[in-house]
């Protein structure tokens, strides 16, 4: 009987049922106590946000094992009177000026990848920087600021933060390039 009835009955017999079937696949809650609604949880979760070590200090006297006093100053375009290293490996580098005010910081992290993630983030907010790029896969941010310029770039579980007291990113990216380059990355 089925196949003999015109396709127009068929809909007709099938539309109700195709309601009912519907109707049990909505999210609404009900008061049947037959009906079991469950609220999933999301799978979508939001990043861990990775802790970043403390700010290096400088610790002891120079020189800087990756960068040759000569070419930050020629580079960033002030005489260095003094170089000081922190206690981390690899040393973050400090470069003074002759008025004993700081020119120039190279912050160096190996570790973990979501740390060096962070740490460019930190020093390079993407809302505000510029993106930066170094060959080799290397990326993050440059951003003048107040007080001078900063340029982050990350790669894998390594990071190198520069900050100049002057306004150009160009010069705090070449360092930043030397210092990669000095070190191996």
């Amino acid at each position: 009987m089925w196949l003999t009835q015109p396709p127009m009955k068929r809909a007709l017999l099938l539309g109700p049922l195709l309601l009912v079937a519907l109707a049990a696949c909505t999210d609404e809650a009900t008061d049947d106590p037959t009906v079991i609604t469950t609220d999933l949880p999301s799978t979508e979760s939001s990043p861990a946000q990775a802790a970043l070590p403390p700010e290096p200090q400088p610790t002891a006297d120079g020189p800087c094992p990756y960068l040759e006093d000569d070419y930050v100053a020629d580079t960033n375009g002030q005489h260095v009177s003094k170089v000081q290293t922190s206690a981390d490996q690899p040393p973050a580098c400090f470069f003074y000026r002759p008025d004993g005010g700081v020119q120039l910081t190279v912050r160096v992290y190996t570790g973990d990848a979501a740390v060096a993630k962070a740490l460019v983030d930190a020093a390079t907010p993407i809302s505000s920087s510029n993106p930066a790029e170094l060959p080799g896969g290397w990326k993050g941010g440059a951003e003048a600021k107040d007080s001078g310029a900063v340029y982050a770039v990350a790669k894998d579980a390594s990071a190198v933060v520069v900050t100049t007291n002057q306004e150009q990113t160009i010069k705090a990216k070449q360092i930043a390039q030397q210092s990669i380059t000095a070190l191996g990355l």
